[in-house]
């Protein structure tokens, strides 16, 4: 099989312009187009606030959409920043929205919290998804502390250690589809 074929959905936890996890984001879909399509989620903002009352029935088209792409790939990455020691608010609010399914269910998926500190966003973003049933492991999930001083303007990555731990993630994630 030729990974590709391989579509990924990148969704960033961010919703700032430019952000570090949406230049990590892009910086994976440019340095391992060999290895998947990736595609970066951008209707983040769009998401309307979770209400299980409209989950069941008829969900928002823009939640229908969102469930679809996750459904349609092959993979999921997150990229997603700590903000106040948890999860950003966006983030958790579309990942309510897939408790109800099983889009989740052994979906490949690679983890990634890039942020000053991430630890226990990161440990609540493993939480939420082992809970949503994806499939990730060790290998494929990753905390970057330190993004700022590691990623430049332009989305280079700047420190050798953090691109080599990417290369790795990447490697891992990868083989999960052979």
């Amino acid at each position: 099989m030729s990974l590709k074929t391989i579509k990924i959905l990148a969704i960033t936890g961010s919703t700032r312009t430019n952000s570090s996890n949406y230049k990590i984001l892009k910086y994976i879909s440019e340095h391992f187009k060999s290895y998947f399509e990736v595609e970066i989620f951008e209707g983040l903002t769009d998401i309307p606030h979770f209400n299980p009352d409209l989950d069941t029935e008829n969900p928002p088209k823009e939640v229908e959409s969102f469930r679809k792409k996750i459904q349609n790939a092959d993979g999921v990455l997150i990229c997603t920043p700590e903000y106040v020691f948890s999860l950003p608010g966006s983030l958790k609010n579309a990942l309510e929205w897939c408790v109800s399914t099983t889009i989740f269910s052994n979906k490949k998926t690679g983890l990634i919290t890039a942020s000053a500190s991430g630890e226990m966003g990161h440990e609540q973003l493993l939480l939420i998804m082992k809970t949503l049933e994806a499939k990730f492991d060790d290998n494929t999930q990753l905390l970057i502390q330190g993004i700022r001083g590691k990623i430049d303007a332009d989305g280079k990555i700047i420190n050798q250690e953090t691109e080599k731990v990417l290369q790795n993630f990447i490697n891992y994630f990868a083989n999960q589809f052979l």
